[in-house]
């Protein structure tokens, strides 16, 4: 019998945790920059929420309640001026779990090519692979024959470079030919420091149809939502259809109590302005520590990480910042082009970040 895990690459977190020893051996502990795991509080609009739907015998449905796709699609016309019917909204545990299965909720064939940036979250690939499909890392993917799914990330993990509108307006219109479908991950897409990132569904992108697109978006770094597991699909309502229609059979159901506290979040706007300040605060100590002690930082005009190198491979880079209690992502966990590179995540408290300078220093 054949084993799935055997056709699957090493998870990156286990590879990394001989570092995490390394650096949780500092005198004054870790400062695990390594993932994008919220640390601060749930706000206590989504705590109420969860607590108030705490009595939910009854089984949810896939496609969720009225209310959270009418959520979902007034935080979408509000945020990013983006207008999608009600059918076009599909819930899903997490956003991982949508980004994982996307492939085979489409129906893929073996063999169908998947086309990833050359730079890229790994779970693209992982959900290729897990469909029988090819994986192509490009980041031109008009040079790909016979595409059947395009992901495009931006703000990109881990690098938090912004695709331009025109930029991606083009590679839909190189897929709607091809009858491609364009999968765009925007999870950090309300990060923006730099550069602001445009949804696929945008107009300026889309032309105004949801024709072969769907956009991801999570509230996991919004609202310190991770723990609670959800995200939603937005775009073509076919497609949503198609998408629906498997998961009812296969039981990919956000849980009541999930799906009211993720209504209390995507309806209040003021909780995730106090995020994103808190992370623009980190932001400026990581990125003045690090380019005060020989690093230089590429990209990372938005999203929840800094991109950073000293020029040596990443695996020394990683080491050396171990040895000082600061735990990183090498930039190999994203590909072969960034073996140069690191990702440092601004996940950590206000008190280890202020702590970073001096550990650098040391």
């Amino acid at each position: 019998m054949r084993r799935v895990a055997d056709g699957l690459p090493d998870f990156p977190w286990d590879v990394l945790a001989p570092f995490a020893e390394r650096a949780r051996a500092h005198p004054g502990g870790i400062i695990d920059v390594s993932v994008g795991t919220p640390v601060d509080p749930t706000p206590d609009v989504i705590q109420a929420a969860l607590r108030d739907a705490a009595n939910s015998p009854g089984y949810p449905t896939a496609a969720g309640r009225p209310e959270l796709r009418a959520a979902a699609l007034d935080w979408m016309r509000r945020s990013l001026d983006v207008d999608v019917p009600d059918a076009g909204i599909v819930p899903a545990i997490g956003t991982k779990e949508m980004v994982a299965w996307l492939p085979t909720l489409l129906g893929l064939r073996p063999q169908s090519r998947v086309v990833i940036p050359t730079i890229a979250y790994p779970t693209y690939a992982v959900g290729a692979l897990l469909a029988g499909c090819d994986v192509i890392a490009t980041d031109t993917p008009e040079d790909v024959d016979d595409a059947a799914l395009v992901w495009l990330n931006s703000p990109s993990n881990p690098t938090g470079s912004v695709m331009s509108a025109e930029r991606m307006a083009q590679v839909v219109t190189w897929a709607r030919e091809r009858g491609a479908v364009v999968a765009s991950d925007e999870c950090y897409i309300t990060l923006g420091w730099q550069a602001q990132a445009t949804s696929v569904l945008h107009p300026a992108v889309s032309g105004g149809r949801l024709e072969g697109l769907f956009a991801l978006h999570s509230l996991s770094k919004r609202s310190n939502f991770a723990g609670y597991r959800f995200g939603f699909l937005a775009g073509d309502p076919r497609l949503a259809a198609d998408v629906l229609a498997v998961r009812k059979h296969a039981g990919m159901m956000v849980p009541l109590p999930v799906q009211a506290a993720a209504i209390a979040g995507l309806s209040d706007d003021e909780h995730a302005r106090q995020q994103r300040e808190r992370y623009e605060r980190r932001r400026v100590v990581l990125q003045t520590a690090l380019t005060s002690h020989g690093f230089r930082i590429d990209h990372s005009e938005a999203g929840l990480y800094l991109w950073a190198t000293r020029d040596e491979d990443a695996w020394q880079t990683v080491g050396w910042l171990a040895d000082r209690g600061i735990l990183v992502a090498p930039g190999t966990f994203y590909g072969d082009a960034g073996t140069r590179h690191v990702r440092v995540a601004l996940t950590a408290t206000d008190e280890r970040i202020e702590q970073v300078p001096e550990r650098l220093s040391a």
